[in-house]
């Protein structure tokens, strides 16, 4: 009845976008009626089916399922996209695929009273006077004293809500999903920060590289200070020309600090840092900090001295190396400057940053402070070692010397990672120190034997790599050969150092031919020594006493044991018996 109440002109509207979308068969059904239009929709529909070529055109209410999200790592450097970046990590947040980067759960709405203390004293172990009326105290009191122990939900200020991984990095301290790692694009500084320093109008700009204490020169960014560098003369020509020119400032921070002895000099380490910032590139030094963000050494002259190059509307710049402590430092200048705490993630994984993280109100008026992803240098042997491996080879306390005293034909190994042979001296003897993670076993023998320990030793007793066969997969073993002299034995005079892993201080009065070995691609250099105190107490020959050293100990002794069982166990039963005497007369008739 209501098909015939329609009209032509309407009911042609209606079939028509139906015709489109899908087509019926021509096959007769049986039983069906004649083809009368009303009957097509009341009694017996026909049979439709949808085209494959018009999926597209489904339904938009439906929800699909996004195979791919498109990756950004600019992060909120531009004020509108500000609410959709990840407060811990900058990269940009999505709630539709856990698979892709930047997965985040909305965190439910907890009541006003969840916090509240629950009794659990059962009721029928409750006396019938309370102790508080014994006491002469009334209940009302005794409530609201409880009420002012008890945490109010807006008395705490609320953290903010992070992506799945930042998550796992604060808590746990691993990223959860290793395989979304992979999807993240590489970080084009040059495109992305570069430009924007290159730039001869806009904002001041300040350089904030923050360089590792520990591997000064493996986290040392050279193409950022070469960068800057010219820069800073390009546009200072400008500006002296009349032309527009926005002169950058450079400022070196050297962070944790306290990981070095503490015997050591301030007055000698600035004199060090600046030759070897020189030699890297950082010609136009504006200034030079040594901090601690961990014990905040140093961070309120950095506050001070950064303000008053940026001025009211300044951008600072924070960039170096993967794991140099960039967030860590930002999280502390938050802190001490007295505005708003940042909650930027801190984790001893590298390339825990993954966009640009704008941070306001941390420095007065409108100057902004942005975080900056970190850069991947391939020199470093720590990026190719896994997360157990990086667990050892990380410094976490005040460095400690381990002295050998060593002559001609005898090598000292730094785990599994490097090498030392002394190969010719002119002198007896040379002081050997290593400076390295305390969990990294140190062995010192013959060289004629390293090839014994290379195939016995390697990813056992000397760690990391973990594992046999590691040491494959981390590369060709090389060697470079150095010619080093000194002048005095009571201190070290020359370093040879290895991104990301240490480095070998060496102390002799005359000339030494020494061959270092490790992998293919790994930077090793010579420079001034940084610590030239050695420790009191030398070091004998063998392996170190660690805690990889002793449980290796004890594998390999309960596998001799074990075998030795089995030898025993297995000729006692191949052991023949012995046949039983027999006495023939009583056998006999």
């Amino acid at each position: 009845m209501i098909i015939r109440s329609i009209s032509s002109s309407k009911l042609k509207k209606l079939i028509f976008p139906l015709s489109l979308s899908a087509y019926t068969h021509k096959n007769p059904i049986p039983n069906s009626s004649p083809p009368i239009l009303e009957n097509v929709y009341t009694q017996n529909p026909a049979k439709t089916l949808v085209p494959p070529f018009l999926f597209s055109f489904r339904n938009y209410s439906t929800p699909i399922k996004i195979q791919s999200l498109p990756v950004s790592r600019d992060g909120n450097f531009e004020e509108s996209i500000s609410d959709v970046v990840c407060p811990g990590c900058g990269v940009k947040m999505q709630d539709s695929d856990q698979k892709q980067p930047g997965y985040f759960i909305k965190p439910c709405v907890k009541p006003p009273n969840y916090k509240t203390p629950i009794n659990k004293n059962p009721v029928a172990d409750e006396p019938e006077i309370s102790f508080s009326l014994k006491r002469g105290l009334l209940n009302e009191d005794v409530e609201h004293e409880n009420q002012e122990n008890v945490e109010k939900p807006g008395q705490k200020g609320e953290k903010p809500v992070v992506c799945a991984r930042c998550h796992s990095l604060r808590h746990y301290g691993k990223v959860k999903d290793p395989s979304v790692e992979n999807l993240l694009p590489d970080f084009d500084f040059d495109h992305t920060v570069g430009m924007r320093l290159m730039s001869s109008s806009g904002a001041r700009a300040v350089v904030l590289m923050v360089v590792d204490a520990s591997d000064f020169d493996g986290s040392f960014p050279r193409k950022v200070a070469q960068l800057v560098s010219r820069t800073i003369e390009e546009n200072s020509r400008a500006w002296k020309e009349g032309k527009s020119g926005n002169v950058p400032r450079m400022v070196l921070v050297v962070t944790k600090i306290d990981l070095l002895p503490s015997s050591l000099s301030p007055t000698r380490l600035e004199h060090w840092v600046r030759t070897r910032a020189r030699e890297g590139g950082a010609i136009k030094l504006t200034s030079v900090h040594m901090v601690s963000a961990v014990r905040d050494w140093g961070v309120k002259n950095l506050i001070d001295d950064v303000v008053g190059l940026a001025g009211p509307r300044g951008h600072i710049w924070a960039v170096g190396a993967q794991n140099a402590g960039k967030s860590t430092l930002i999280n502390a200048i938050g802190k001490c400057s007295g505005g708003n705490l940042s909650h930027l993630t801190e984790a001893p994984v590298p390339g825990t940053t993954l966009g640009i993280l704008r941070v306001e109100g941390v420095l007065p008026r409108n100057a902004k402070l942005f975080d900056t992803p970190g850069l991947l240098h391939p020199h470093q042997i720590s990026t190719r070692l896994t997360r157990d491996e990086q667990k050892l080879v990380h410094i976490s306390k005040e460095l400690k010397p381990r002295t050998y005293r060593i002559k001609v034909g005898h090598s000292v190994h730094i785990g599994g990672l490097m090498r030392l042979d002394v190969e010719e001296l002119s002198v007896d003897s040379v002081y050997v120190t290593v400076w390295a993670s305390p969990l990294i076993p140190l062995h010192m023998g013959r060289t004629e034997n390293v090839n014994t320990m290379l195939e016995e030793h390697f990813g056992r007793q000397l760690q990391p790599p973990i594992g046999e066969g590691r040491s494959e997969e981390l590369g060709k073993w090389l060697k470079r050969e150095f010619h080093v002299n000194g002048n005095m034995w009571d201190s070290s005079s020359v370093d040879i150092a290895a991104s990301g892993l240490g480095w070998f201080a060496i102390g002799l009065k005359g000339d030494a031919k020494l061959g270092v070995w490790t992998y293919d691609g790994v930077d090793v250099i010579v420079r001034n020594a940084l610590l030239p105190n050695r420790s009191y107490d030398f070091e004998v020959a063998g392996f170190t006493v660690s805690k990889i050293v002793s449980t290796a100990d004890r594998s390999s002794n309960k596998q001799r044991r074990d075998e030795k069982k089995r030898r025993l166990s297995d000729s006692t039963a191949e052991k023949p018996a012995k046949p039983s005497s027999v006495d023939v007369a009583s056998t006999t008739c």
